[in-house]
C-alpha cells in the first residue's frame, strides 16, 4: 500500500468564506452608491437605474443584494441611526461626568451626520415610506433620542449639567447638530472633526465670555 501523501492542486473554485466575503464586499459598494445618490437626488428622484449605472451591474443585481427602493433607503437610514446608537453607547461607558460623555457623544453625533449614512437619516422624510417602514424609522430615531436624554439626565444629577427641561435640551442640542447634515460641504475649509468640535463648544459653553 502506498502510503506518500498525495499533494493537493490549487483550488479554482472559491471557499465558501471567500464567497461570504465578495458578497459582502458587493453588497456594500451597492449600498454606498445608494445612499450617495439619495443624498444628492433626493428619495423621490433618485434612481436604482442610477445607482446600477454608476456600479456598472444590472438593477435586478441591486433586487439581489438589497431589495426594492424603499428597502435600499431603509438599510441606509437603518446604517446610519446605528452608528449614532453606537456612539451613544460607547459615551456612556467613557469615564468622567455627565458633561463630559454628552459632549463625546454630541461630537460623534455631529461627525456621523456629516457622513453618507448619518446623513441621509436626515434628509430622510419619512412620508417617503410606507406605514411599515416609518414605524420602523421612526423606533430608530426614538432610541437616538432616549440615549441622548439619558446623557443629559446623568450630566443634571452629578451636577455637570445645570437643571433644564430634559426633553426641550435634546430636542434643542439634535436639531443644532441635524443641521450641518444640509449645508457642510466635504470640500470645505473646515474638517468634519473642526465642524462638530466648534458647534459642540459652541453648544455646551454658551455665548458668555470664558473667565
Amino acid at each position: 500500500m502506498n502510503n506518500q501523501a498525495v499533494e493537493l492542486e490549487a483550488s479554482p473554485f472559491r471557499s465558501a468564506e471567500e464567497r461570504a466575503h465578495e458578497r459582502s464586499l458587493k453588497r456594500e459598494a451597492v449600498l454606498r452608491s445608494a445612499v450617495r445618490t439619495f443624498n444628492l437626488r433626493g428619495f423621490h428622484a433618485a434612481s436604482l437605474d442610477e445607482v446600477a449605472a454608476n456600479l456598472r451591474i444590472s438593477k435586478p443585481t441591486i433586487y439581489r443584494y438589497l431589495g426594492n427602493k424603499e428597502q435600499v433607503l431603509l438599510e441606509c437610514v437603518t446604517r446610519g441611526l446605528e452608528m449614532l446608537h453606537q456612539a451613544a453607547a460607547d459615551a456612556q461607558v467613557e469615564a468622567g461626568t455627565g458633561l463630559a460623555k454628552l459632549t463625546a457623544f454630541l461630537r460623534r453625533y455631529a461627525e456621523i451626520n456629516m457622513d453618507d449614512f448619518g446623513r441621509c437619516v436626515i434628509r430622510t422624510d419619512d412620508s417617503a415610506l410606507s406605514e411599515n417602514g416609518r414605524e420602523h424609522f421612526r423606533a430608530l430615531k426614538a432610541k437616538i433620542d432616549r440615549a441622548m436624554r439619558t446623557l443629559i439626565e446623568e450630566g443634571m444629577k452629578d451636577g455637570s449639567i445645570a437643571s433644564a427641561d430634559v426633553k426641550m435640551t435634546a430636542f434643542a442640542l439634535a436639531g443644532a447638530l441635524n443641521w450641518p447634515a444640509k449645508w457642510h460641504d466635504p470640500k470645505g475649509k473646515m474638517s468634519v472633526e473642526e465642524v462638530a468640535a466648534t458647534l459642540v463648544d459652541v453648544l455646551v459653553h454658551g455665548l458668555s465670555p470664558r473667565s
